[in-house]
């Protein structure tokens, strides 16, 4: 896989005398961190991310996972550390450069809409493109685009008070795209909304996704959302990295009672596949239609239900068989998943 972002031994420190800590240590500790009565937002961080993939960055209030992306754009200068994008280390970045960058290769949606109140969702989706230079007849060309394509045609004269928090959202999320950035930041841009609204806003959010495969970095603190949204998941505490994985790898494999604590509630059956749960035994004696190995259990159970006594072959993405399958494998998950949820 391509990466388009390559982050390595990244800090982000907080504190008075910053500077003269910087100056003395080129290779950083945590506690030599805590004993210069500094604090570390971002510790050691390494991480890539592949193009056209949506990672999910969570943690607790605090853990830094906000901290990291504003990191990753510049818009926080780090201490230590590089971020390369496409192979370029912004760290040696002119001012001047880092800034084309941002305007053309990058675009960003926060969780308070952000919005210019006395401007209208025409002239706020248009902003990015007037800042950048381009012809008036052209921005605003493209700003409607953008505008349909979230689902506000009709509403181009409306200003933020006259819509609703999804619709405000929605207007910020047509302003960030609005100068096509191939790179694409979300810093929790849904939780302020009402669960209904936040769903549809997921929805939105996908779909608009399978329209433009941009390469994403999405933080949030709900591990539900996490799930329906992300490619890999990445769980910090303390401004570091505890572990990075697929929403299936952190739920079956958590790296210790931190991760367990995020993957508790999650309904497994939405997250575990029958490659997870598949015997391996080749010589297994198989009947009816094949059960892909990357099916949810969900989804399998419901294709077996009924069927007892079915054992169904587990094919890969080429349709070779890789295992078997059972409604009662399928069962012991689902009830395992109500204990848990009982307890």
């Amino acid at each position: 896989m391509e990466k388009r972002i390559e982050i390595r031994d990244l800090w982000k420190i907080y504190g008075p005398n910053v500077a003269q800590f910087v100056a003395r240590n080129s290779n950083p500790t945590e506690e030599a961190v805590r004993e210069a009565a500094l604090f570390p937002a971002v510790q050691r961080v390494n991480l890539d991310v592949y193009k056209g993939e949506i990672l999910v960055i969570m943690g607790l209030s605090g853990s830094g996972k906000s901290t990291l992306m504003r990191c990753v754009n510049r818009l926080i200068e780090p201490e230590f550390g590089s971020v390369k994008v496409d192979g370029q280390n912004l760290e040696h970045a002119s001012p001047q450069v880092l800034r084309d960058i941002r305007r053309k290769k990058m675009g960003m949606v926060f969780q308070n809409f952000a919005l210019l109140p006395y401007s209208t969702v025409l002239e706020n989706v248009a902003m990015p493109l007037k800042i950048r230079g381009e012809a008036k007849a052209d921005r605003l060309q493209r700003a409607l685009e953008m505008i349909a394509l979230v689902g506000l045609a009709g509403k181009e004269g409306h200003f933020p008070s006259e819509l609703s928090g999804g619709q405000q959202q929605r207007v910020g999320i047509a302003r960030s795209l609005a100068v096509n950035p191939e790179i694409w930041f979300l810093d929790e841009p849904f939780s302020a909304l009402d669960p209904l609204i936040r769903r549809e806003m997921q929805d939105e959010f996908l779909r608009l996704q399978d329209h433009f495969h941009k390469t994403i970095l999405f933080v949030t603190h709900d591990f539900d959302e996490a799930v329906r949204v992300g490619n890999r998941i990445v769980i910090m505490r303390d401004g570091k990295l505890v572990q990075v994985g697929s929403a299936e790898e952190l739920v079956l494999n958590p790296a210790d009672e931190y991760v367990s604590t995020f993957t508790k509630y999650v309904n497994r059956t939405k997250v575990i596949t029958t490659r997870s749960l598949m015997n391996k035994d080749p010589d297994m004696a198989v009947n009816g239609d094949a059960i892909p190995s990357d099916m949810l259990v969900s989804d399998a159970f419901v294709r077996l239900k009924g069927d007892v006594s079915a054992v169904r072959p587990v094919v890969d993405a080429k349709g070779v068989r890789i295992g078997s399958i059972s409604q009662s494998a399928l069962m012991e998950q689902i009830i395992e998943m109500m204990n848990q949820a009982e307890i």
